[in-house]
């Protein structure tokens, strides 16, 4: 029962832990030894008698807060509308009746229908910790969801946030799976079907376990933090957007999940599926192309994987009245030459502006990709799309767009430039034989992409080209000595990278 002997009074302590809910209060305080509350326990926390949430309680033993204060995280901030001084009643929370069901899956259970709606819905509203979360996230990719599961958890996903209705019959979007490094295509695209008139609301996550996301790349050349009437008046006025998807907030659940797989280091394909398309259904998308590359060191390593993959893609999809096509790509290697935000933005330039030293790779690759997505508008038959593409693009029409797009999200920006680099270089003549994707993804991560925007790995060869000794293979970028020379210790420790054969 909420009463006065269990108010505190709040002050804002400006404490970011993204999207997780904490309160801090004084490990002497007179509540937490009424109630039993300690370290980790989940409280419910109540201002106005009817605005709630669930928190994790962390405890203070410092004079961080004086007696009969308490603080929020910035998260629990928001969600409560707290102001400086109002008193926070804390109590029990109920019991947490879907998180039941979580345990069921743990040992094999197949979730019933309405189930994944109601743990969808405890996740927005924070009630799940971490460690149950962590829990939800695990038991799902161990005990892999079936169809009729995955497009549950889709709709659950769907409902939990807000849905945007477009005006056009016609509504494209474009996604890559992911797990190769560079492959920065929706940057080129966007623009070119924005150019051509199709209608294409992009919204991108930022790197869940890769050293860049869309959002990441795309936030060095302009804002992407928009709001959902932002978002809009962006589409409205030049007919696509290139925005965070978390802050529009048509996935929210998508986007808490996101934050401990990113920790977990797990992307499941069934919670692959329900992300992706609950974010294109969410953005009011009708048809979607969707980029499945594949190779030995790519997130889908066989073309077994690749099928059940786009199987499950367009059957969930199709009962969700969302049409998409899965198209296979090669994935044996990074696509252009940077691998980081700054780095694989100076590649789209580079290719949106038609530069003769633009990587063609990463050309070719969006120009086929904006081909498919043409070719769901009416008047562009089947394999005409990427002669349009072609033709948009050498004649500055995507360059222009893209210019205007950047404007009217904020206005464009000059990707930065790493304060320290360093070149690796081949330690003997040699044929470039193959490119560990993964490897190389990880070393970029360990100069501080993405988190550094700067930061990366510039890569100078191809699988094919042949080397002498003493060539730099690529070079690391860093914005601080210490991320370089981590980044360098892994090398020491693990210099397979590049791999190298007898030049033939």
């Amino acid at each position: 029962m909420e009463t006065r002997k269990n108010a505190l009074h709040l002050t804002r302590l400006g404490i970011n832990t993204y999207k997780e809910a904490v309160i801090y209060i004084r490990e002497d305080c007179y509540i937490c030894k009424a109630e039993g509350f300690e370290a980790q326990a989940r409280i419910k926390l109540t201002i106005d008698g009817e605005n709630f949430i669930i928190a994790t309680l962390h405890t203070v033993k410092s004079d961080l807060l004086q007696p009969g204060q308490a603080g929020l995280s910035e998260y629990a901030w928001q969600l409560l509308n707290a102001k400086e001084n109002d008193r926070i009643f804390i109590s029990h929370p109920a019991p947490l009746s879907s998180f039941h069901e979580v345990r069921g899956k743990i040992f094999g259970k197949k979730f019933k229908q309405g189930v994944l709606d109601a743990i969808i819905k405890d996740v927005v509203k924070g009630r799940l910790s971490d460690i149950q979360l962590s829990a939800f996230i695990t038991a799902c990719a161990a005990n892999r969801l079936d169809y009729t599961e995955i497009q549950d958890l889709t709709e659950a996903m769907v409902n939990a946030g807000d849905r945007i209705v477009w005006p056009s019959k016609i509504v494209v979007d474009k996604h890559c799976v992911g797990g190769l490094p560079g492959n920065r295509t929706t940057l080129i695209a966007v623009p070119i079907v924005a150019a051509f008139g199709l209608t294409i609301p992009k919204t991108s996550s930022r790197a869940i376990t890769s050293s860049a996301g869309t959002a990441d790349t795309m936030e060095t050349l302009a804002p992407v933090d928009l709001n959902f009437e932002q978002m809009q008046n962006v589409v409205n006025q030049e007919q696509g957007c290139i925005v965070w998807g978390g802050a529009v907030s048509l996935s929210p659940a998508d986007d808490i999940l996101i934050r401990v797989e990113r920790v977990l280091n797990l992307d499941s394909q069934e919670q692959m599926i329900a992300s992706v398309l609950s974010k294109k259904i969410a953005a009011g998308s009708t048809h979607v192309i969707i980029d499945v590359p594949i190779g030995s060191t790519s997130k889908v390593r066989s073309q077994a994987e690749a099928d059940d993959l786009k199987h499950a893609l367009e059957q969930v999809a199709k009962n969700l009245g969302l049409e998409a096509r899965v198209v296979f790509t090669e994935g044996i290697q990074p696509v252009g030459c940077g691998i980081g935000p700054a780095l694989e933005a100076r590649d789209v330039l580079a290719v949106l502006q038609c530069q003769r030293h633009a990587p063609q790779d990463l050309r070719e690759r969006s120009l086929f990709l904006a081909g498919k997505i043409l070719e769901f508008s009416p008047d562009i038959p089947e394999g005409e799309g990427q002669s349009v593409a072609v033709q948009i693009l050498d004649e500055g029409l995507a360059w222009k767009k893209f210019q205007e797009i950047c404007s009217a999200q904020g206005g464009m920006r000059i990707p930065p430039k790493a304060e320290h680099t360093c070149p690796y270089l081949a330690d003997r003549d040699g044929k470039v034989t193959g490119i560990d994707n993964r490897r190389i993804a990880k070393l970029a991560k360990l100069a501080g992409a993405p988190r550094s925007k700067a930061a990366g790995v510039d890569l100078h060869v191809k699988i094919g080209a042949n080397i002498e000794v003493g060539q730099p293979l690529f070079t690391i970028h860093a914005d601080t000595q210490g991320e370089l020379n981590y980044a360098l210790g892994f090398l020491k420790i693990d210099g397979s990278i590049i791999k190298m054969g007898e030049i033939t």
